[in-house]
């Protein structure tokens, strides 16, 4: 049977006033922040699960109160760096700062929010994030239990950027984390001097698996989250305990550990669709997506496996795609979003 593989990422492209770097001789730093947004000055600590160190946010912002969520949100499962915002009670805009860049450099930066009535108000807020002067993305919540990452890739204009969260008049804005992460120039090549890519509502999702694990670093070494699509009764979930390897020209570098699971037809065709779910993002919009495949189980010498990849009613493939045994390869491209 064709095996479609899938893990699969939403981006939009996002428009951001940046320069083209000067060239000069000079050491690279690449610097990786991991900040837990309301810990007490000069403290920090180990992530049992993943081994990252996450420290103070004091240093970053000079702005904001510190609070503990509230103590009925507390569970086992819970990451330590949610159990406390910093909130912003006073101004319009207020922003970390994130020094010692490359101007030029890649990044990838990712906010964490978790409201968890940290205010004891019961009531979710909505502000929005800005990436220095551009608009980022809105935060808005679905309960107060809801987790909300926001990821963008972006091209440093400078040697610092800045992460701003903007009251617009809906409630007070917070925030739980933050990262930074470098990246290889090389990778996400549609993230340039002219625009970022933004993940929309934390869709990168890994397809195949059982269960409701997300996968990481140290698994993906740029510590990208992976989340489980839901089981679609057309599919069956196959999995290789063989490593699944990466081109020497891939640009998406997604983990042997989200590839070595996948989604299989029962039939003739796998279906699935994604929609924001968000009534911020504007689902008519252009979208950039990327779905990586990987043949997972070993095809006879006179065999053959093939199929089309059908995006929005269109053939994708000039010609029917085969994909590599136990090698990671990718499709992208730029959509119209099909208003429902």
């Amino acid at each position: 049977m064709p095996q479609p593989r899938d893990a699969t990422s939403p981006w939009a492209a996002a428009p951001a006033d940046l320069r083209v770097p000067e060239v000069a001789a000079r050491v690279v730093a690449f610097v990786r922040f991991s900040i837990d947004c309301g810990i007490p000055e000069n403290s920090s600590y180990q992530d049992p699960t993943s081994s990252i160190i996450y420290v103070s946010d004091y240093g970053f912002i000079s702005t904001g109160a510190n609070h503990n969520i509230s103590s009925a949100y507390i569970k086992p499962s819970l990451a330590q760096r949610n159990y406390n915002v910093r909130f912003f009670p006073d101004g319009t805009r207020n922003c970390y700062t994130l020094r010692s860049l490359q101007e030029g450099n890649k990044y990838f930066v990712r906010a964490v929010f978790y409201y968890a009535n940290y205010d004891g108000l019961n009531r979710l807020p909505v502000f929005d994030l800005y990436l220095g002067a551009n608009y980022w993305h809105e935060v808005k919540f679905s309960n107060a239990d809801a987790v909300n990452w926001m990821d963008i890739i972006v091209v440093a204009p400078a040697d610092y950027l800045q992460v701003c969260l903007v009251n617009k008049g809906t409630g007070t804005p917070f925030i739980s984390g933050l990262d930074l992460r470098p990246l290889k120039s090389t990778l996400y090549p549609e993230a340039n001097t002219t625009q970022s890519l933004v993940l929309i509502n934390s869709n990168r999702f890994n397809m195949g698996p059982t269960d409701n694990s997300i996968i990481r670093y140290p698994l993906d070494p740029h510590d990208r989250l992976w989340s489980t699509y839901d089981t679609i009764p057309d599919w069956t979930e196959i999995s290789a305990t063989s490593a699944v390897q990466n081109y020497l020209t891939d640009v998406y570098d997604v983990p042997s550990a989200v590839m070595q699971s996948a989604a299989t037809v029962n039939s003739s065709r796998i279906n699935f669709t994604w929609d924001p779910s968000d009534p911020s993002v504007n689902i008519s919009s252009k979208y950039f997506f990327v779905l990586y495949f990987s043949e997972l189980q070993s095809v006879p010498s006179n065999g053959l496996q093939q199929f089309d990849i059908i995006v929005n009613n269109n053939t994708w493939n000039t010609q029917p795609y085969t994909p590599p045994f136990l090698f990671a390869d990718s499709l992208s491209g730029t959509i119209q979003g099909l208003a429902s």
